[in-house]
């Protein structure tokens, strides 16, 4: 059986995007938030404290989703984390190639803020059981 999902770490240069996900994640699906503006502060703090889940934005200056997404793979302790990118670009080629390059799932921007919890849960849900 699958563990709880209590642990989530956001990663996102726009301060508003981190706010507004980290009040719905709390208050309407109950879990416990991090948000880093910074992908390599997140980095450090992964090292040592393995989440449960992360929301990657695609789009951030000096070091972007993609090249984060690579280093947070390198990680061998996150093999059973999943990692969601958070993007406006959601056509299908895009989150194939997402999805080619380690991602779990993407959520699109802008995000409805009622629906972002039940969208981590269920991304949680798909992940374990097609880890089982």
């Amino acid at each position: 059986m699958a563990r709880q999902l209590h642990h989530i770490i956001c990663i996102d240069d726009d301060d508003d995007i981190l706010r507004v996900a980290q009040l719905c994640l709390e208050h309407m699906g109950g879990f416990s938030v991090r948000c880093f503006d910074n992908p390599r502060n997140a980095l450090a703090i992964v090292a040592r404290e393995v989440p449960d889940f992360i929301l990657l934005d695609v789009m951030m200056p000096e070091m972007d989703g993609l090249r984060t997404l690579n280093c947070l793979r390198a990680l061998i302790r996150l093999h059973e984390t999943p990692i969601v990118f958070m993007s406006a670009r959601v056509q299908p080629e895009e989150i194939a190639d997402y999805k080619s390059r380690g991602a779990n799932g993407v959520i699109a921007k802008p995000f409805d803020p009622a629906q972002l919890a039940q969208q981590v849960s269920t991304i949680w849900s798909d992940f374990h059981m097609e880890q089982a």
